[in-house]
């Protein structure tokens, strides 16, 4: 998610430093853009249709499991959309904002700034479900 100026949407999280992308993990048998669209509403209020594919991250199992991250194309928003964040007490959040893109390494973690640095890059993936695109 950009705005028109090309910031890019993070949030901030309570449990770790730095902030993140919005998401989260999917539910058993939940297609990962129904999961990332249900996580980007939780979090942000904003209901969009994920896609596009940005980029796909494998991180090895270190204190979690290893896992997949994928980085789905949120589009841009129009000047004066509102990001709606819960309280921290029901989200693990303390807020959301735009983040210039040559401010990402000071807003994130290395990983998950080379992670957005990478999305950005510009080679989408279509998200495929059987070999169709989701409607």
């Amino acid at each position: 998610m950009r705005n028109r100026r090309g910031d890019v949407l993070l949030v901030d999280p309570d449990y770790m430093d730095g902030m993140i992308l919005p998401g989260g993990s999917a539910k058993p048998n939940e297609p990962p853009n129904l999961a990332a669209a249900r996580h980007l509403h939780a979090e942000t209020g904003l209901h969009l249709r994920l896609s596009d594919v940005l980029a796909v991250d494998f991180t090895p199992a270190d204190r979690y499991l290893e896992r997949l991250s994928l980085v789905f194309d949120g589009g841009t928003v129009r000047d004066g959309t509102r990001i709606t964040v819960p309280a921290p007490q029901y989200s693990g959040l303390l807020g959301a904002r735009f983040v210039p893109v040559r401010e990402l390494p000071n807003a994130m973690a290395p990983a998950q700034a080379a992670r957005v640095t990478e999305a950005l890059a510009g080679r989408a993936l279509p998200v495929l479900l059987h070999g169709q695109r989701p409607t």
